[in-house]
């Protein structure tokens, strides 16, 4: 299993792309396409016509909006250049409606020249070849349904929070993983609605008893403040703060690559 961050930060981050998060098993999976996050996907080689799995987990634009360019650029390619596989767009209660409306308004988006479907999944299991996929309920916005998803494949576990503040429910999504991606929008110093400080994400990571913990989808201010000495403090494994276009390989059941092999950029 391999986790390769496209984006790290936020909707108007000055130096990092919003949510983006590629996943490698015997098939690729893309969670969240947020703004930036295509031109990421583009720069390390990343084969974006051959993505099959497409799962939201919420539709805020900072986790949404670089999908209206990729879907344009999909139809474009399949018309002209060369034939794509079917797209299968994953997501909580309201995606249908959504992808519904957005075929049928955008220009030419609407007969697509390959099969797409659209699958709402609320705390449920999906297998996919030899990958498993389960979405979980998460507490973010009242107005939005929101996701999780933890992703096991050959013994390893990757579990992406999406925007979340805690919750027993995210701590038994993350339970035992090998690594937990989690929103850590903020520092202690000044808490967010909607999301977690690093403390928090330091005490999911300690009560689900994750392997590894990977900091991610920080606010300008979180940068200001030492996040992972806050997490470090709720959470006795290892924590890494997430930068865009950053490669974790878990190579074996509870097992990843050495630190300095986790960064490579192409």
């Amino acid at each position: 299993m391999r986790l390769i961050v496209l984006g790290s930060g936020t909707n108007m981050h000055p130096k990092r792309a919003a949510a983006g998060y590629w996943i490698e098993t015997d098939k690729h999976l893309l969670f969240d396409f947020g703004p930036r996050t295509l031109q990421n996907l583009v720069r390390l080689g990343l084969d974006r016509h051959r993505l099959e799995h497409l799962f939201f987990s919420h539709y805020h634009a900072d986790h949404f909006s670089d999908f209206i360019t990729f879907f344009f650029d999909a139809v474009i390619h399949a018309t002209y250049v060369a034939p794509r596989p079917p797209l299968h767009i994953y997501g909580p209660k309201g995606t249908k409606r959504l992808f519904e409306a957005m075929f049928h308004e955008f220009p030419t988006f609407s007969p697509a020249p390959f099969k797409t479907s659209v699958t709402e999944l609320t705390d449920q299991t999906i297998q996919l070849g030899k990958t498993r996929v389960t979405a979980g309920t998460v507490v973010h916005s009242r107005k939005l349904a929101c996701q999780g998803y933890r992703v096991e494949y050959g013994g390893r576990t990757c579990v992406y929070s999406g925007d979340a503040e805690y919750s027993r429910g995210l701590v038994t999504l993350c339970g035992h993983a090998d690594l937990a991606v989690l929103d850590c929008s903020f520092p202690l110093e000044h808490p967010g609605k909607g999301h977690m400080t690093a403390q928090d994400c330091g005490r999911v990571a300690h009560e689900a008893g994750v392997k590894r913990l990977l900091l991610s989808h920080f606010y300008p201010v979180a940068e200001q403040y030492d996040v992972k000495r806050q997490a470090a403090e709720k959470f006795d494994g290892r924590v890494t703060m997430a930068k865009d276009r950053m490669r974790i390989d878990l190579r074996s059941a509870g097992a990843t690559r050495p630190s300095q092999e986790d960064l490579r950029f192409r």
